[in-house]
């Protein structure tokens, strides 16, 4: 089994940045996908970005497209996200995941979930 466990989120005004952590323990973290997701009140939980175990390739939502970096340490089995240019939607708790799916974009997919945490991004 693989925990997850993110650091890193708070309240920052729009333009700003913050950069989000997500360590594991437990199993093989290295050999998994990686992944971030976020879910904003009263909306479904929503692909954000991934950084494929095996090639490093990363691949982002467009919304985040150009503002948003996925990037992992396998030495500390942890991933980042750093993320810049916030904008007030992108508030939302933001959760790490790990799996072996392909299906990135579909959080059912994904095995392994970190409790979440909060963004708040101020206009």
């Amino acid at each position: 089994q693989v925990q997850l466990v993110e650091s890193g989120g708070g309240l920052v005004q729009a333009g700003g940045s913050l950069r989000l952590s997500c360590a594991a323990s437990g199993g093989t973290f290295s050999s998994l996908h990686k992944g971030w997701f976020r879910q904003a009140p009263g909306k479904e939980r929503e692909f954000v970005a991934v950084i494929a175990w095996n090639t490093g390739s990363t691949f982002y939502a467009d919304s985040v497209k150009g503002r948003f970096t996925i990037s992992r340490d396998n030495a500390k089995n942890t991933v980042y996200l750093s993320m810049s240019s916030l904008k007030p939607e992108d508030t939302a708790v933001y959760y790490c995941a790990a799996g072996r799916t392909t299906d990135w974009r579909a959080s059912a997919g994904w095995n392994y979930w970190g409790q979440g945490t909060q963004v708040s991004v101020s206009s």
